[in-house]
């Protein structure tokens, strides 16, 4: 193997065969910084999680899955045997609810990405209809910003920029309403698409994760709540991490045991309610 990338949650290796192996660790990131406390399970829960979202989803688009099972015994249970692709620079973000930068966005503009959103809404509120967001994948200042709809068609052509914001609606539309006849609320997604060698727009890197979505509890959603919707994903790291004074530089603060086992256990949670299945 030949490690290509070591990101903060993930390492991606060729292998031999050419097939991509991405490896999801216990690490943390969080406002694009890496915590130093990892999170025992957790590239486990969350490559269980994807592979549950990727089988569900295979007749929405193809996905670069090859094999769950098929990888090196030292990564068994945290790894993806994939495919490679030719990544999208886009972040392609689907929300059904208004929180995180969202909110911000609406909150001075009245619209995310230059889609006009109705007056009144506060922290929590579900949107009329499920919202396509982008955002960049690389700007100046080294964090995603938004993007408007015209501006993937710039950098994408008008058909495919069509066809992202499809997929991203139909799949966070079909996850959306899985997750809620199992009590979890899918506030908002980011996904990510690429081109596989024959061509084939394809759904890579994970899909509907605690990492990479907004969970609430269906039980507990409440618009305008004070001090925000209870987290069940990587959310409740970044509001810990905001009342240790920390300024989101490197480094980052270290994790207290009790906020690890908290977001372990949040990330068990969703994982058992969504798929159904117990976690061993």
């Amino acid at each position: 193997m030949e490690l290509i990338h070591s990101g903060k949650v993930r390492d991606l290796y060729r292998l031999d065969d050419g097939d991509l192996l991405l490896v999801a660790t216990d690490r943390v990131s969080v406002y694009d910084v890496g915590l130093p406390t990892p999170v025992p399970d957790k590239g486990k829960l969350l490559t269980a999680l994807s592979a549950f979202w990727f089988d569900e989803l295979a007749d929405v688009v193809a996905n670069h899955v090859v094999s769950v099972d098929d990888v090196p015994a030292e990564f068994a249970g945290r790894a993806v045997r994939a495919k490679p692709l030719r990544m999208i620079q886009v972040e392609c973000i689907a929300r059904g609810y208004l929180a995180g930068l969202g909110l911000r966005e609406y909150q001075r503009d009245g619209a995310i990405s230059g889609v006009a959103l109705p007056p009144g809404l506060v922290e929590g509120s579900r949107l009329p209809e499920p919202v396509f967001t982008p955002t960049t994948k690389v700007s100046d200042t080294g964090h995603d910003e938004f993007m408007g709809f015209s501006e993937v068609v710039d950098q994408e052509g008008r058909e495919v920029a069509e066809r992202l914001r499809e997929l991203t609606l139909e799949i966070y539309t079909r996850g959306a309403a899985l997750a809620a006849e199992r009590g979890v609320v899918i506030a908002d997604t980011k996904l990510e698409f690429g081109w596989s060698a024959d061509g084939t727009l394809t759904l890579g890197d994970e899909v509907l994760t605690s990492d990479s979505s907004r969970f609430w509890r269906q039980e507990e959603w409440e618009p305008g709540r004070a001090g925000g919707q209870r987290a069940y994903d990587k959310q409740f790291v970044r509001d810990w991490s905001l009342t240790t004074g920390w300024d989101k530089t490197e480094p980052g603060p270290e994790m207290p045991d009790d906020v690890v086992e908290a977001t372990r256990a949040r990330y068990v949670d969703v994982y058992e309610k969504i798929t159904g299945r117990d976690w061993v």
